[in-house]
């Protein structure tokens, strides 16, 4: 396996790994324009008590009739027997997602794919560096880290979005930073009541001094984000052994067989989402590698 980062095992019963398990909607929150969180729960209660995953990984759901889609987990990974899904509405299987209600049913695969390395990274600074729909895998860092907080030092979260309300969880702000997350934000078109930074997430790391030997950079976002967050990040000296990267592809069977998700010589689903720059930095950025 090419990548640092071991995923854990945590099956769903002995059933077959195509399966998916009947769940229940439970809540439904728009966070912003075509953008919705949806709390799921399975409706064995067995399944229920015993379902686990780690920030960074992600469910296949599915809809009979539809088609099925990789989402990543948003919520607290401390809290057993519910699943947030932050969905922006993109697709026809997303679109048909927002035509739910509370009470419809879904089917759930997973957990799959590899984890952020928060265990690793204790006593460390962490930068959180994000774009729009990116914050949603990374949400459950900011949980593990406010309900871990004595395990890693100063924690920065540099966020941008295309106008101020295309920006998630802003509601959850004060409280993020009453338990020490030091929040950038900045968006790429303001409006009146916009008071704060305009411009490209990468440039925040302008704002911030960084001790480069115990920081560590987890970013998600677009692509060419991520490339640009490495660069400052490397410009600072931070090496690249300390930068993590959740990375998108095609996902179609989120257990490595169809290879729709190849990226270099892994497949996202199974090596990723989560990264290790180290390992993937000879293929990132290169075109249809």
């Amino acid at each position: 396996m090419l990548n640092t980062i071991t995923a854990p095992t945590t099956p769903l019963f002995d059933t077959p790994p195509m399966f998916a398990h009947p769940a229940r909607v439970t809540a439904i929150k728009d966070e912003a324009y075509a953008t919705a969180t949806y709390e799921i729960e399975f409706e064995d209660d067995d399944l229920k008590q015993h379902y686990a995953f780690r920030a960074g990984q992600f469910n296949m759901v599915y809809l009979p009739n539809i088609g099925e889609v990789p989402i990543s987990l948003s919520s607290d990974p401390a809290k057993t027997g519910v699943m947030g899904h932050t969905i922006r509405y993109a697709g026809n299987v997303t679109r048909a997602i927002s035509r739910l209600r509370v009470g419809d049913t879904v089917g759930i695969r997973g957990p799959y794919g590899t984890a952020w390395p928060l265990e690793r990274i204790h006593g460390n600074d962490v930068c959180i560096v994000t774009g729009g729909i990116g914050l949603a895998p990374l949400r459950p860092v900011i949980y593990h880290i406010i309900n871990n907080r004595s395990d890693y030092g100063r924690v920065y979260l540099l966020y941008g979005a295309r106008t101020p309300i295309d920006m998630l969880y802003t509601e959850q702000f004060e409280d993020w930073e009453a338990h020490g997350i030091e929040i950038h934000q900045t968006v790429d078109r303001a409006d009146e009541s916009w008071k704060g930074h305009v411009g490209v997430v990468p440039m925040m790391f302008y704002h911030l001094r960084l001790n480069p030997k115990k920081t560590t950079v987890l970013t998600c976002g677009p692509e060419i984000m991520i490339h640009f967050v490495i660069f400052e990040a490397l410009a600072r000296r931070i090496p690249k052994e300390q930068i993590y990267v959740s990375m998108e592809r095609n996902m179609k069977c989120g257990i490595g067989l169809c290879g729709h998700c190849q990226f270099g010589p892994t497949f996202v689903c199974k090596e990723g989402p989560v990264f290790a720059y180290a390992a993937i930095e000879p293929f990132f950025g290169v075109e249809d590698f």
